[in-house]
């Protein structure tokens, strides 16, 4: 039955051209391009998502101004507390550029979430993957990589080295919520791998090169931007941001 459903929605599109030249003089020629771009629409919805394909990239910010916010990102915040403060930092002990992205604000509003967007990339399926090292913090020491980000709606992959866990979340018009926890060690003033990878409803994330999230979701099935984020105090550091087709 959806077969030839299918098939007489085809007939229809196909045939659709001739019915309009036949019903031109009622129609006239506005209302008979109105109708065609209608009938095209509803075929081009048909059609299945196959994926999106880019060059992968890596941002290192090391051609980045020391001191100032990274060019090509903007900083946002969702829940409160003052400013965030995003800086280009140098660090040695960095993997490979000396060059790294601080969030420094340290303000202990348990309900803060500082956040680096890379303005310059857009996709639903992608996969996203940072090194981080948690400096400090009383309340937490987090740091994540953001998904189909939109204004307060995205998912966060994060590491925190105070309840040594990562974490799933999403986060729906501001409000955070909480998809999946697993125990992992993370060590505080020390560089770890995290990675977050989205195809679909997939959600998969790894830490340390092993995948220790998978799970399905479908909250946000549109294209969005991706970006870096911290919680209330953390104080963290990020490097080799690398970004890539998800597989």
């Amino acid at each position: 039955m959806i077969m030839q459903a299918r098939i007489k929605v085809r007939l229809k599109l196909l045939f659709a051209p001739i019915l309009l030249v036949k019903h031109q003089s009622r129609l006239g020629l506005c209302g008979i391009l109105l109708l065609m771009v209608s009938f095209f629409a509803a075929g081009c919805c048909c059609q299945t998502n196959r994926g999106e394909t880019f060059e992968p990239r890596t941002i290192n910010f090391g051609s980045s101004e020391f001191g100032a916010s990274p060019a090509g990102f903007s900083t946002a915040l969702t829940g409160g507390g003052p400013p965030v403060s995003w800086q280009v930092r140098e660090d040695s002990t960095a993997p490979n550029s000396k060059r790294v992205l601080v969030q420094e604000s340290s303000d202990d509003t348990s309900y803060r979430f500082p956040l680096c967007i890379y303005d310059d990339f857009v996709a639903r399926d992608a996969a996203v993957e940072v090194n981080y090292k948690a400096i400090s913090g009383k309340v937490d020491q987090a740091g994540g990589i953001v998904l189909r980000y939109s204004r307060e709606n995205y998912y966060i992959a994060r590491a925190n080295a105070l309840e040594d866990n990562v974490d799933l979340f999403k986060t729906v018009n501001g409000k955070r919520s909480k998809i999946q926890e697993v125990s992992v060690k993370v060590t505080p003033g020390e560089w770890h791998a995290l990675r977050f990878e989205a195809r679909g409803s997939d959600l998969r994330v790894a830490f340390d090169g092993k995948v220790v999230i998978e799970t399905q979701d479908l909250t946000f099935s549109q294209p969005g931007k991706i970006g870096l984020w911290t919680k209330a105090d953390s104080v963290s550091e990020f490097a080799d941001l690398k970004i890539e087709p998800a597989r």
